[in-house]
């Protein structure tokens, strides 16, 4: 069943930053240890900001019942750039949901391909972009977060 996705607004920057921390302490705290790298709350809730107001970024959320937010997917046509879901959400199709918006939103634009960055240490995420397709492109960076662990960039074709 699909979810009742939604645009996001200016006024969703706060919560998206609410989701992405609770999602990150739960499947990242290996990765960012929060007693050694407390969560950037300001500076990722200033780069929501930015993200909605960027143009040719689309960035849908699904409302939670207790009046935050389960998901979120931010993308333009060729980059699946953010997916989240928050934990209480986990294991109801809204990852594959998020990430279909993203290709569906390239393959009407006539992009063959997407790509997407994904922490080497997310093996959830890992996991899910994997069994949907994507492939590791064998191009690796460093993340913009303290203490900087290796991204992977994945892409996947939208025919």
């Amino acid at each position: 069943m699909s979810a009742a996705w939604r645009p996001a607004t200016a006024g969703d920057a706060a919560a998206l930053r609410d989701l992405e921390r609770a999602a990150n302490l739960a499947s990242l705290g290996h990765v960012f240890p929060p007693d050694r790298f407390p969560y950037p709350d300001d500076a990722v809730l200033d780069r929501w900001r930015r993200t909605l107001a960027e143009p040719g970024v689309r960035v849908d959320v699904v409302d939670d019942p207790s009046g935050g937010l389960a998901a979120v997917t931010a993308y333009d046509v060729t980059t699946l750039r953010h997916l989240a879901l928050h934990p209480d959400a986990w294991g109801r199709g809204l990852g594959r949901q998020a990430v279909d918006r993203a290709v569906a939103s390239a393959r009407a634009a006539g992009e063959p391909r997407v790509v997407l960055w994904c922490l080497r240490e997310n093996h959830r995420a890992r996991g899910l972009y994997e069994h949907l397709g994507w492939r590791e492109t064998g191009v690796v960076r460093r993340a913009e977060w303290v203490p900087h662990p290796e991204e992977l960039e994945y892409a996947v074709d939208t025919a």
